[in-house]
């Protein structure tokens, strides 16, 4: 009783809210957009603009929260789910089907690209799914792509049909219940796509322009991109949500350089930045027209060891190196203040965290003897991957590389440093080229499987589980938990799942960061978004 109560209030405030917003774009279509522009110094070139294919804060942010919306989205500044392109839905009682009630009246963007016939409908939904679902869907091979959060997270095996009830009805069929499920589908990767565009480009065989010039229904739509260097956005004046485009032109402006995002922050050439360097939090907190608020960070920065490659298959190697390295050290001098030390593959505001979890201490001598036992006392060479960009997880992996290669070399362990471009550093690592790598995550969704599932699951193995570590026992409670809807339930198996982690150690835990966005007191209304990305719907300029 207790589910089916839970339901009825999901469904009464889906509903709420759509009638809200509905009236709302009955009396201000065409709102107005105040003539602004806003200027985001962001940290990396976006690999594309087709969401679907990529897993980075720095793609989602320049294609997912500006062009794009979902059937359900995450509210702004929070984990909690809310009603999106679908105004409210139903799941059955066997929780293996979920029917979605589609919002009238939605435009699609027109560009100097596309011009929009019709407006999103069950068609678009049914593309967007059908595109991952299907191998042989039209599209999907015209531009074979892989898509990895859809695959990681299982989706592709959970989903047994999507189908149209009629113009504003979709439903999903699950071969099993999934209690992330609608989480699931409020992520970046299930952004939805316009199938009269898509039809387009089929048309005139450019298919994978979908990934160069974007179409959506969300805030803003995409002008133009020079490599390296802007994004340029419009607001949207059809977009649905009334009042939430509140600038006229949005810029990204590339700047891998920390140091040089700071200085036009301060010269007022951007008025946000990403990613700042622990030592610029000081200087920047006493800047008089400059915000700086902050949090605690829903991420983990860890170093993955490629479990396919020898010795690492070995878990008293990984333990050996896992011992070996000073973390309190690396907390210190790589992230200067503003991060906690890590045990557990998932930061301590996730439910189903393992308070009881400690982690190996840091003892040298210890991680030797290992080596010894493993047949290694002479120790052995690896490659050590850093990446080249910062992230709020890992402010500077160059540094934390160096470090990490030192105390190896204490034990004999000879660490060649590997570093790319950063495109490329994901694709390798994929392919399993590494044998050692930092990386880092920031929680997609708010439920513990988008860490112990993604990251670690067996299902992820091509995708975000870098280590590729497929460990059954592990594996079976993941899955369980995902078919269970008791919270208190799923927790158990949760907890049991972290004891293993630690027995087994695919990766070393290093740290939780704590998230800052500096930002100019004129911009109003910008949030620290905990899932990771930065959005720019309700933001405005003074």
């Amino acid at each position: 009783m207790k589910q089916n109560r839970l339901l009825s209030a999901t469904r009464l405030t889906a509903f709420v809210a759509a009638a809200a917003v509905s009236m709302g774009v009955a009396n201000l279509a065409h709102a107005a957009i105040p003539n602004k522009t806003l200027v985001y110094c962001s940290e990396g070139s976006p690999a594309g603009f087709d969401p679907a294919q990529y897993t980075t804060g720095t793609d989602f942010t320049a294609n997912t929260f500006t062009v794009y919306n979902r059937l359900v989205e995450f509210e702004r500044g929070g984990t909690k789910v809310e009603p999106g392109l679908a105004q409210s839905w139903d799941v059955s009682p066997d929780g293996k089907t979920y029917t979605f009630h589609l919002r009238h009246g939605v435009k699609f963007q027109t560009t100097s690209f596309f011009k929009p016939t019709r407006d999103f409908d069950a068609d678009d939904v049914i593309f967007t799914f059908e595109r991952m679902l299907d191998p042989n869907q039209p599209f999907r091979k015209a531009y074979p792509v892989s898509f990895p959060y859809f695959t990681d997270m299982g989706l592709d095996k959970l989903i047994s049909k999507v189908e149209k009830v009629d113009q504003y009805t979709v439903r999903f069929t699950l071969n099993e219940p999934n209690a992330p499920f609608i989480q699931n589908i409020a992520m970046e990767y299930a952004s939805i796509l316009s199938a009269e565009y898509a039809d387009q480009l089929l048309k005139a065989g450019k298919a994978s322009d979908i990934n160069q010039y974007p179409v959506g229904t969300g805030p803003f739509i995409f002008k133009s991109y020079t490599k390296d260097a802007t994004i340029r956005f419009d607001g949207n004046p059809d977009y649905w949500k009334p009042g939430a485009v509140k600038i006229s032109k949005l810029i990204f402006s590339i700047t891998p350089d920390a140091g040089v995002r700071v200085q036009k922050l301060k010269r007022d050439e951007c008025q946000v930045m990403s990613y700042p360097r622990p030592a610029d939090i000081a200087p920047l907190k006493a800047e008089p027209n400059i915000a700086m608020p902050s949090q605690p960070g829903f991420n983990l920065g860890y170093l993955s060891y490629n479990v396919t490659h020898k010795p690492l298959d070995n878990v008293d190697v990984r333990k050996a190196l896992d011992m070996a390295i000073n973390k309190k050290a690396i907390i210190d001098s790589v992230y200067q203040g503003a991060g906690q030390a890590a045990t557990n593959p998932m930061p301590p505001t996730q439910w189903s965290y393992d308070k009881s979890l400690k982690g190996n201490t840091y003892d040298p001598d210890k991680a030797k003897a290992l080596l010894a036992k493993a047949g290694l006392s002479n120790g052995f060479n690896i490659t050590l991957w850093a990446m080249p960009v910062q992230r709020a997880y890992n402010p500077n992996a160059r540094l934390m590389a160096e470090m990490i290669q030192a105390d190896w070399a204490k034990i004999g362990v000879k660490a060649q440093i590997v570093t790319y471009e950063w495109g490329e550093y994901i694709k390798r690592a994929h392919a399993g080229e590494d044998d050692s790598m930092l990386i880092g995550w920031t929680g997609d969704n708010g439920d513990p499987d988008n860490w112990l599932g993604t990251l670690l699951g067996c299902e992820a193995v091509n995708g975000n589980n870098f280590g590729k570590w497929c460990y059954k026992p592990f594996d079976d409670l993941i899955q369980k938990a995902r078919q269970t809807s008791d919270q208190g339930q799923r927790t158990k198996l949760y907890m049991q799942a972290q004891q293993i982690f630690e027995q087994q150690l695919p990766f070393s835990p290093i740290a939780h960061s704590t998230v800052y966005q500096p930002v100019s007191k004129k911009v109003t209304d910008i949030r620290i978004e905990p899932l990771g990305y930065l959005r720019f719907d309700g933001v405005g300029m003074q």
